[in-house]
């Protein structure tokens, strides 16, 4: 394969200038790329990492996908080239499991009944973050690190702008134990070994549409003024931004959000006008549940070269 255009090669010397340069960069690029099968490790294999597994396993590459629950190894054992039965406590099976790898992501949830008990929503994210990076002493090989983390990390902003470079106060513990994770696992980037973290709006997408979200409240009145923003990502956007890091071996924090910035009310009148469904009325006198209110900027991820598959809210 060759790397350089020189005076001696065989192409046409009447090839424009601009045209020259152009094949330069793609020789370069060619020589610069990835193995085209990698071994790759997804911790949690939920709806975003059923997806991404899906999505490696397509292109040929050798997927081990992980699982904290006997009754999904069956229908994982239809996307994944392995299923492994583990939890992030665990350090010797985890230290096991990443041996080999060139990629790991992190994409673990805790279930339903779990999230509601703080000790085992830490354990979740804080156990398996701690044993990934003790194990990843040992590995010196593994090229990058992936970590799914949440934009909840910032708060309440009160429809303020925040962008990586924000202060972080938590206001929960969960939000609290997400940026914990964060920090721990930043502490194994390094050169060679690369660490890069998305924190996410909502997540939607097939099988989590809009519509199931939000259909029910058509017709009814609700409280306050839908002036919430609620910042969303669509599942195609954090897989297609997942493969562009591994490729581009990103590292560091990036916001991956779209460019909607629409408000509560705004995204379920969206709704309602494309299923022709009864509009929501809202009463200004009475006060909604406060929450959390931001505008999150992805412009960091768009200069590192990334662009959106749905920059606009799907509905």
């Amino acid at each position: 394969m060759y790397n350089s255009v020189n005076e001696n090669s065989s192409f046409d010397k009447n090839i424009p200038e601009l045209d020259m340069a152009q094949l330069q960069k793609i020789l370069r690029e060619r020589t610069q790329q990835r193995p085209l099968s990698e071994n790759i490790t997804i911790l949690g294999c939920g709806y975003v990492g059923s997806a991404l597994a899906n999505y490696w396993q397509e292109r040929g590459h050798f997927v081990t996908g992980t699982t904290t629950s006997w009754q999904r190894v069956v229908p994982l054992s239809e996307l994944l080239s392995q299923v492994v039965l583990i939890k992030g406590d665990d350090a010797d099976a985890v230290q096991s499991l990443i041996q080999g790898q060139d990629t790991v992501v992190v994409s673990v949830a805790p279930t339903s009944s779990q999230a509601a008990d703080e000790d085992s929503y830490s354990t979740t994210y804080l156990s398996t973050a701690k044993n990934l990076v003790k194990a990843l002493e040992q590995t010196p090989t593994l090229k990058q690190i992936i970590y799914l983390s949440s934009c909840s990390v910032y708060g309440d902003r009160q429809e303020n702008w925040v962008d990586e470079n924000s202060t972080i106060v938590p206001q929960d513990h969960r939000s609290q134990v997400l940026y914990e994770t964060e920090q721990i696992l930043m502490q194994a980037n390094k050169e060679n070994q690369r660490v890069c973290i998305f924190r996410l709006g909502g997540i939607y997408g097939p099988g989590r549409e809009l519509i199931n979200m939000y259909g029910g409240l058509a017709g009814m009145i609700l409280p306050g003024k839908g002036d919430r923003v609620i910042n969303w990502t669509h599942l195609d956007d954090i897989v297609e931004a997942i493969e562009f890091a591994r490729l581009k071996e990103l590292e560091g924090i990036y916001n991956l959000v779209d460019d909607s910035q629409l408000t509560v009310k705004e995204q379920i009148e969206r709704v309602c006008l494309q299923y022709n469904l009864p509009p929501v009325r809202w009463d200004n006198f009475s006060l909604s549940i406060q929450r959390k209110s931001l505008r999150v900027s992805n412009q960091k991820l768009k200069a590192a070269g990334y662009q959106l598959v749905h920059p606009q809210l799907v509905v």
